[in-house]
């Protein structure tokens, strides 16, 4: 039986130019005319090199076409929406702004869209609004995943009694504050050192070489917004086998944040591509996408990739120096991403399927639903179900502007609203005030179908931004700002 290979040098002999397109005719022919003679496969080679434009509508050979074929070409139709959406679901409808909603049904109306759906701490973002979940098909969308890519919550909990946060709080304030830094700007003298700088695409990509040395100092920081540290209580009331921590109380270390000048400076580099390459009605244009097989598309999910494992190893960096200092290991690590694109299997078919603002929550997987900085957070199991595609809030969601907020809540209520729940926080600002957000508990009642709650995080130390910053080094300074 036959199992044709076609090479490079056959492909430039047939008068195929340099670029993606050779790997990306390799790849096509490989997979789907394998069983097909040489002959064959050489003959269809040379018809599509011939009149590309005639295979643009081949769901497997246009892949091939469209790389021969000039893109001014293709970038000069506008595309049009679809009259009529996929449907999703939409939980906690009753608590999303009309903004919100309006967005998603743009995006249910992209012709890339298969699947979707809302959640119930939603409100309106750029592209896709903060809580929309969308799949795709063989496309993705910059600004369906995010500015601030791989932005995650990492949650460490430790075999220490929660009282040692009030009887030692000087201790736990001090090495909260020199854990991690905050504000926009902020960066440590001295680099971390972490597997994550040395990845080849930081000497590959255009876009990537000039970042490294910034970002290398960014790495352990926490940017500013509603990113956080905190030291809290954690409470298991009873024994889960995934969580597989037992029941009791103990502290836990919670931190959020994502990949910093990393993420946006792919964000913003790829989502201008994506524009370019695609256009759409200006009402939709941020739900512009790159195709997955495109090389556009390939150098955003390499990126976008990469942004992950670098917020991911800001966490970890933290979270080591934490332990450190605490002497122990932590008993349970629970982490996940919340603005992210996966490939994902749906009903049978591999998916592009973007999180903006939304935790997964597949069967049995685990993640964290902060509240706010008075607000209880929650420890969930996934259930896997399919009608919010696997997927459940990344919190409690703002219901307040940064602006409306920092108008309409004084510091007198802010300051009692921290001492009524025993709070002491270091930084922090109105703007991220409980007073900001919804009500984490009804958030969760709209998801009761998503989600197992097999714990509670409650805030007792936290750390935003708000403070003076300055550039400094990993010595054991303390900037704290009350």
């Amino acid at each position: 039986m036959s199992n044709t290979k076609i090479t490079g040098k056959e492909l430039r002999a047939l008068g195929y130019p340099e670029g993606p397109v050779i790997s990306i005719a390799m790849n096509t022919m490989h997979r789907h005319y394998k069983r097909e003679s040489k002959e064959t496969v050489l003959k269809l080679l040379s018809e599509i090199l011939a009149k590309p434009e005639d295979f643009i509508d081949n769901e497997i050979l246009n892949t091939i076409a469209k790389q021969l074929i000039p893109e001014k070409e293709i970038e000069s139709k506008e595309i049009s929406l679809n009259n009529h959406g996929i449907q999703f679901n939409i939980f906690g409808a009753e608590h999303i702004e009309e903004g919100a909603l309006h967005q998603m049904y743009q995006a249910a109306k992209l012709p890339v869209s298969v699947a979707g759906a809302l959640m119930p701490d939603a409100h309106q973002g750029y592209g896709l609004p903060i809580g929309g979940v969308l799949a795709t098909e063989n496309a993705v969308i910059p600004y369906g995943v995010g500015v601030d890519i791989g932005c995650r919550m990492c949650l460490s909990i430790f075999d220490i009694r929660p009282q040692d946060l009030k009887d030692r709080e000087s201790f736990f304030v001090r090495e909260l504050g020199e854990a991690t830094l905050f504000g926009s700007g902020a960066q440590f003298d001295q680099a971390e050192d972490h597997e994550v700088m040395d990845n080849k695409l930081f000497y590959e990509l255009p876009v990537l070489k000039k970042l490294h040395g910034r970002v290398w100092k960014h790495l352990g920081s926490s940017g500013s917004g509603n990113h956080f540290a905190e030291f809290g209580k954690i409470s298991v009331k009873e024994t889960d086998e995934v969580l597989g921590v037992e029941a009791g109380e103990y502290i836990g270390f919670l931190t959020h944040s994502g990949s910093r000048a990393l993420g946006a400076n792919i964000a913003n580099h790829y989502t201008k591509l994506a524009i370019s390459k695609r256009r759409l009605p200006q009402e939709a244009k941020n739900l512009a996408w790159l195709a997955i097989d495109e090389e556009e598309g390939i150098e955003y999910w390499l990126a976008m990739n990469l942004a992950g494992d670098y917020a991911s190893a800001c966490h970890h960096v933290i979270h080591a120096k934490i332990a450190k200092q605490l002497g122990r290991r932590p008993v349970r690590m629970v982490e996940n991403h919340h603005n992210f694109a996966w490939k994902e299997i749906l009903e049978g078919k591999e998916l592009i399927v973007h999180r903006k603002g939304a935790t997964p929550a597949g069967k049995n997987v685990l993640g964290i639903i902060p509240g706010s900085m008075t607000a209880d957070g929650f420890i969930v199991k996934g259930k896997g179900e399919p009608a919010s595609v696997n997927s459940a809030s990344h919190g409690a969601g703002r219901k307040m502007s940064r602006t409306r907020a920092m108008q309409s809540v004084t510091d007198k209520e802010f300051k009692e609203e921290l001492k009524k729940f025993g709070v002491r926080l270091l930084g922090g600002g109105l703007d991220e005030s409980p007073f900001a957000y919804k009500d984490i508990n009804l958030v969760m009642q709209s998801q009761k179908a998503l989600v197992d709650v097999v714990g509670s995080f409650t805030p007792k130390i936290v750390k935003m931004d708000g403070a003076k910053h300055r550039s400094w080094s990993r010595d054991r300074n303390l900037v704290e700002g009350e």
